[in-house]
Order: structure tokens, then C-alpha cells, then sequence
């Protein structure tokens, strides 16, 4: 009876160590089974950008294009000051796998041209943050820089230029400085030149304004159309998005100097072009519509090559 009494107190007392180093694991001791419930509560680290690259930058525009951009290049008679002209200079750089650029420059009788293009590649180093969102935040602050006007709503243009039919209300502050270029001119020639002969207008004031409306109206509104496209502006059709400035500088006793910045991103990439032109004689203006046409069609070109 004492022998079995003893092996019975020895089972007891080995379930309860056994009963006592479970429990420890269960009430919140470290052990490796606490690890996978608190794996899940972990974030995810942020994707990283589509670019890990950048284009090698003076091979970014070919020679038809640098022929529109530059046109004094092919004036260039020595064949090896032509091919460097063509070639370019890279720009100073400390970490060609997050920026470069090439820049040219060629004069020409009439003026001198520059050009410039720049690559860039954000990449974020909180892993919160994606390249993208790092990115997009850098290109939001260079759109902010650039002072873009604000853009024209097309829908209240078109509403303020139809104008009130019965002649009332919105209609006539629309039509009143359209028709004060004209309307002036023609009572004084009247009142100068028969007296009481020209007092038609008076009393049909709608067919002196209607017969005015197809000559003088017609040219303002379609310079003022042009002009406004012309505007530095969002872009919307280049990259993820993009913007056009157009700067010309003061006269005074130089010729006036034209740049042209076209920008866009594409993912975590930012491309910026800046094209300017200096005329060589006084009084002539760079023309605006040719050098953003210019720097808009090597921009495609960048983007058309970025997502290939």
C-alpha cells in the first residue's frame, strides 16, 4: 500500500508541471505559436515604381527631330562640328540611375536655339509611400512652381458669347464691347459728313450691330480663341499627366528670348523639356505656336518611349 501510494503522489505531481508549463504557453508567454497571430496586423510595403531605369538622354531625340527644334544644325558645313552639334552634351550628374539629361545649342543667322532634356526617377524611401505617390507629389509642387493661369471653362465661354436674344439681361454687356469698336466710328463719320442723313442708326440701332457682327466681332473672337490655346496649360493627353509654361522674356534693349517647358510623368519617371529661343534681331518675337508644337511632339515622342 505505501508503494503504490508514492507512485500515485508521483503522478500527481508530474501532471501538474506538465499543467503548469501549458498554461505558461497559453496566458502570453513568447513563443514561436504568438507569432503568426500578429503577422496579419503587419502593413504591406508600398509597390515600388515601373521604372528602375532611365534612357540613355542624348539618344532621346532623333535627327528629324532635331532638325525642327534646331534648324541652324543643318547650316553647319564642317561634317564633325555638325555630328557633335547632333550628338549633344550630357548634363552634370551624380546618380545616373535617378537623373540625367542632355542639352544642345546651335545658332543660326536669325536666332539661337536650346534645348533641353531632363529624366528623372523618384523613388521613395518610406516604405508607406510608393514611387508613384512620391512622384506625383514632386510633380504637383513643379506645376504649383510654374504659376499655370487657370483654366478657361469652356461651357460659361460658350454661354457669355451666345448672348440674350431679346437684347436684355446677359446679352448685352456680351455684345456692348464687341460693337464699342465700331460703334463709335460710325456716328462720328455720320454727324461729321451728311449731319441728319446718318441718324439711321439711332433708329435702327440692330442692323448697324448686325451688319458690324460679321466683320469686326469675327476677328477678335478668333484671335482670342488662338491666343487662349496658346496659354501655358494642363496637359491631359500626355503621360499620367503633364503641363506646357510659355515665358517670353522682357524687351528692353535685347532681342526677346522664348522658353517653352513641356513636363509630364509617366509612373515614377518625370520628364521635362525646356526649349528656348533667342532672337538675333531687335523688335522680332520667337513664334509661340511653332516651338510648342515643336517641344509638344518630341514630348510624345519621350512618352510614346517610356511605355513601350
Amino acid at each position: 500500500m505505501q508503494r503504490k501510494a508514492y507512485v500515485t503522489g508521483v503522478a500527481t505531481l508530474l501532471a501538474a508541471l506538465l499543467a503548469g508549463c501549458t498554461g505558461s504557453s497559453d496566458d502570453g508567454g513568447t513563443t514561436d505559436d504568438a507569432n503568426p497571430g500578429t503577422a496579419g496586423t503587419a502593413s504591406p510595403a508600398a509597390e515600388p515604381g515601373r521604372y528602375r531605369t532611365l534612357p540613355e538622354p542624348c539618344g532621346a531625340a532623333g535627327r528629324s527631330t532635331l532638325d525642327s527644334l534646331l534648324p541652324g544644325i543643318r547650316q553647319i558645313t564642317d561634317a564633325d562640328q555638325r555630328e557633335k552639334a547632333y550628338a549633344g552634351e550630357p548634363t552634370l550628374t551624380y546618380d545616373t540611375d535617378r537623373k540625367v539629361g542632355c542639352r544642345w545649342k546651335v545658332a543660326q543667322r536669325d536666332a539661337t536655339d536650346h534645348l533641353l532634356v531632363d529624366f528623372e526617377r523618384v523613388v521613395s524611401y518610406d516604405n508607406t509611400v510608393s514611387d508613384d505617390t512620391e512622384a506625383q507629389e514632386l510633380f504637383a509642387k513643379m506645376a504649383d512652381a510654374a504659376d499655370l493661369p487657370a483654366p478657361v471653362d469652356s461651357s460659361a465661354a460658350s454661354d457669355a458669347g451666345s448672348g440674350d436674344p431679346s437684347g436684355t439681361g446677359t446679352g448685352s454687356p456680351t455684345t456692348a464691347p464687341s460693337g464699342s469698336a465700331s460703334a463709335p466710328a460710325s456716328p462720328s463719320s455720320g454727324s461729321s459728313a451728311a449731319g441728319g442723313a446718318s441718324p439711321a442708326s439711332p433708329s435702327s440701332p440692330s442692323s448697324s450691330s448686325s451688319a458690324s457682327s460679321p466683320t469686326s466681332p469675327s476677328p477678335t473672337s478668333s484671335s482670342s480663341v488662338a491666343a487662349s490655346d496658346l496659354q501655358p496649360r494642363l496637359l491631359d493627353d500626355l503621360g499620367d499627366e503633364g503641363f506646357l509654361d510659355d515665358a517670353l522674356s522682357s524687351g528692353g534693349s535685347t532681342a526677346q528670348q522664348r522658353t517653352v517647358t513641356v513636363a509630364f510623368r509617366t509612373s515614377n519617371v518625370i520628364v521635362t523639356i525646356e526649349y528656348e529661343e533667342q532672337s538675333a534681331t531687335l523688335g522680332v518675337t520667337p513664334d509661340s505656336e511653332e516651338m510648342q508644337d515643336n517641344a509638344r511632339k518630341l514630348a510624345g515622342q519621350l512618352a510614346d518611349s517610356l511605355s513601350d
